[in-house]
């Protein structure tokens, strides 16, 4: 009777700890997603005084704090022991406001919510963060959507789709979050230049 009762917790503990794509230990994990690129030159003056971030609406997969891979496309599925410490929706958002405080880009940058008020309104989509292992070990998706708007003229100034692909190394929720933060770094790479463009083209048309 004994025996067969370690059998049977032998069995349930196996079950409860799959994961799907494999590799992960039988804890839990709680991974913060952040930006592998954080570290950028500062500009020597702002492009204008404030800038304010808000999320837009996001895809169903960032508004979670569970961690998405997909074997097939347009497929999901969530790694049962690993979690995100934030749902993406609210930490990219802080991310990028991080980012541009260190680029210098405007004297003030906050996000929606906070107490600042700000001529320059930055959008953030969240389209997709998910490990694509379609082709094992797979890559690390961050894809976003940026919109500028001037508030002062009630006018969208820009929009444009960012994403970045990072190689993991080995097909698991801990590989994918490690290189889940360098997409999120190559896709500040590329978004940071382009608004520091757009800024600095559409305060010339209306100036402060």
């Amino acid at each position: 009777m004994k025996l067969a009762l370690v059998v049977l917790t032998t069995l349930a503990l196996s079950a409860c700890v799959s994961v799907g794509v494999g590799g992960d230990t039988p804890v839990q994990a709680q991974y913060r997603l952040h930006d592998a690129n954080a570290a950028t030159p500062r500009r020597a003056e702002p492009l204008v005084p404030a800038l304010v971030i808000q999320a837009m609406p996001a895809d169903a997969l960032a508004e979670t704090v569970s961690i998405a891979y997909s074997r097939r496309a347009n497929e999901f599925s969530f790694y049962q022991l690993a979690v995100w410490t934030e749902r993406p929706v609210r930490q990219l958002p802080r991310l990028l406001q991080q980012r541009l405080q260190a680029r210098g880009v405007a004297a003030a940058v906050g996000v929606a919510g906070d107490p600042l008020r700000a001529d320059w309104l930055l959008n953030l989509g969240v389209d997709t963060v998910h490990h694509d292992v379609s082709t094992p070990p797979g890559l690390a998706r961050v894809k976003v959507t940026a919109e500028l708007f001037d508030r002062r003229n009630r006018v969208r100034v820009a929009r444009k789709h960012f994403e970045a692909g990072a190689p993991t190394p080995t097909a698991d929720s801990a590989a994918a979050a490690a290189a889940m933060a360098q997409a999120v770094g190559q896709t500040f790479d590329a978004l940071v230049p382009w608004l520091e463009a757009e800024l600095t083209a559409a305060a010339k048309k209306a100036p402060l």
